[in-house]
């Protein structure tokens, strides 16, 4: 049994077959030409690129021995500083220095008034010549010289008594043996008993006069060591009097300031007229040759240094220059807050450009060497923006970019800490013109 449609379906459908017909020719026409175009787009593309080819020369990294070191940073300080002050009160007369001169040890960098101290010293004088005259008079009743110690037995008095005394004593003596002799003679009947007894009283009499020059020489001998003694209360005395003019000399000696060494005035906050007292500073001086250099070292580095080690030093104030210098302490204590050591290096500074305060960067050298990578100084380019170095490493045809960091740099070459291998090889020419991924013809 057929199925009639109606007409106006039958119409439909016959418009839809024809338009069909229609349209799948031109759009497979049209994918035709779209891949023809895109054949031929493609073979221009690698036609243009190899002639968009950068030119560039090149060179390889080479590893070579170097020295090893420790890099650190720090600031100078005056090998000594000191705040002058003066050790007596007064009125400043004059500051013949001003912030900046350089002053030798014992230089004056301030006078006080002296008037005072003057007078003072010319009375002590004038005490130390009364105490020598009665010294002088002391030794003279005792006929001593200035120059002569004191004996007893060489005083005159003491020696004139001495004689009398052994004189009378001999006499005693004498004296002494008749009488024993006559004593004798009384036994056997030689001589009388009247003779004898004139004997013995001419020896008792001769014995007490002996004993009597004996007590005069002690006497004698008394008052000379008394007078001895006012010898020493003259001397005493004496001494007295030049310890006080030692003080006026001093006094009058501290009006007077002067440099403790040699060295630069960093500061000199009084003037003429001021007053002043020990408490007051006069002037600041630092001794800056040699300097200091004070660096905080990492503790894990501290361990690898020591007293007398090279230091190279370089300073921002003086680009291309280098400065030598050694260890001279390390400081056994590490600072907790920073987790580091200081070092003090000691540098020569006869020329004075190096000065206190100022930022230094040091490496101390090791004794063991190291290995680093170096390539052309041309081949290192700046990016002032990000304040870094980029290098461009060839690999077979495209340039690579690399973050470079570097070190030193020597006759021509530059060490790369990090970002370059020994053995790579970099452009040199026409860095300007490349980046990551670009396409280099090298030679």
């Amino acid at each position: 049994m057929g199925i009639s449609l109606p007409a106006r379906n039958i119409y439909l459908i016959v418009f839809a077959l024809l338009a069909f017909a229609v349209v799948m020719p031109i759009a497979f026409c049209g994918r035709s030409a779209s891949d023809a175009n895109k054949t031929a787009s493609t073979g221009t593309e690698g036609t243009l690129e190899e002639s968009r080819a950068v030119e560039v020369t090149t060179t390889t990294a080479i590893a070579q021995e170097v020295a090893a070191y420790i890099q650190a940073t720090g600031s100078f300080a005056a090998d000594e500083s000191s705040d002058v002050a003066p050790e007596v009160s007064g009125q400043v007369v004059s500051t013949p220095v001003d912030v900046g001169a350089f002053v030798r040890q014992g230089a004056v960098i301030a006078q006080l008034e002296d008037k005072d101290a003057r007078f003072r010293l010319q009375q002590a004088l004038a005490a130390e010549q009364q105490a020598q005259s009665a010294v002088r008079q002391a030794q003279e009743r005792l006929g001593l010289n200035s120059s002569e110690r004191f004996d007893v037995n060489n005083i005159p008095e003491v020696r004139a008594a001495l004689r009398q005394f052994e004189s009378a004593d001999a006499q005693a003596k004498l004296a002494e043996a008749n009488a024993s002799r006559y004593a004798s003679l009384v036994k056997t009947g030689d001589v009388s008993q009247m003779t004898y007894d004139q004997a013995r009283a001419q020896a008792d009499s001769a014995r007490a006069q002996a004993n009597a020059a004996r007590q005069n020489y002690e006497l004698a001998m008394n008052v000379a060591r008394q007078s001895n003694v006012g010898i020493a209360t003259a001397q005493a005395q004496l001494e007295a009097a030049r310890s006080q003019v030692g003080l006026a000399r001093k006094a009058l000696s501290d009006t007077t300031i002067t440099a403790p060494f040699s060295g630069h005035v960093s500061d000199r906050p009084v003037a003429a007229g001021e007053y002043v007292t020990p408490a007051s500073k006069i002037a600041t001086i630092l001794k800056t040759n040699p300097i200091k250099l004070r660096l905080q070292v990492p503790e894990l580095d501290a361990t690898r240094i020591r007293a007398g080690m090279e230091v190279e030093i370089s300073v921002d104030a003086y680009p291309g220059a280098r400065f030598a210098g050694k260890v001279k302490s390390i400081n056994p204590a590490v600072e907790l807050a920073s987790r580091a050591v200081v070092v003090e290096v000691e540098i020569e500074n006869r020329s004075n450009q190096l000065r206190p305060g100022m930022f230094a960067t040091a490496r101390i050298l090791q004794s063991e060497g190291a290995e680093g990578v170096f390539v052309s100084r041309n081949a290192v380019m700046e990016d002032p923006n990000t304040n870094s170095f980029r290098v461009f490493v060839i690999e077979g045809d495209k340039a690579r970019l690399r973050v470079v960091q570097v070190g030193e740099q020597e006759a021509g070459t530059v060490r790369i800490v990090t970002g370059v291998a020994a053995g790579e090889v970099v452009a040199t020419t026409n860095l300007e013109q490349l980046y990551d991924g670009a396409t280099v013809a090298h030679r």
